[in-house]
């Protein structure tokens, strides 16, 4: 039988939540641009629709892979490419309350909803998925 060799398993070393405290709000600078994150593609991977109304395929750098966690509808700073318009690296994600500030500072248009799973470009239609009963009792009758 092997021995054990430490003082725990591996949850141990994850540690606690150590991002919990507060941090200072950083804004964008020159090659960066404000996102917000359309749909995830696997790999490291993100469609990500900028405040500048480019779509951009971004990567995800590796000193937040595995560390933070990124979903559709988070807000992130992205780090523009000289040579590719069309791709970007991910540098940041803001959590709920950072991305609720940017948007009070007027960095963030407000047509965008904070962290919501629905993206900016997200398309509302009406007859989606809402019916009205007397409708289908009416339907009912008349067969």
């Amino acid at each position: 039988m092997p021995k054990n060799k430490g003082k725990g398993g591996k949850n141990r070393r994850r540690g606690k939540n150590e991002g919990e405290e507060k941090r200072e709000l950083i804004f964008k600078e020159d090659g960066q641009e404000y996102a917000q994150v359309l749909r995830m593609l696997g790999n490291g991977r993100l469609d990500a629709q900028c405040i500048d109304g480019v779509k951009r395929l971004c990567h995800i750098r590796g000193k937040m892979r595995k560390k933070v966690w990124v979903s559709t509808g988070d807000i992130i700073l992205v780090g523009l490419r000289d040579f590719q318009d069309e791709k970007a690296d991910v540098i940041l994600k803001y959590n709920a309350d950072e991305a609720r500030s940017l948007k009070a500072y007027g960095e963030l248009p407000d047509n965008i909803r904070v962290n919501d799973a629905e993206p900016l470009d997200a398309e509302e239609n009406e007859n989606d998925a809402f019916f009205d009963f007397e409708d289908i009792e009416n339907v009912i009758e008349e067969i």
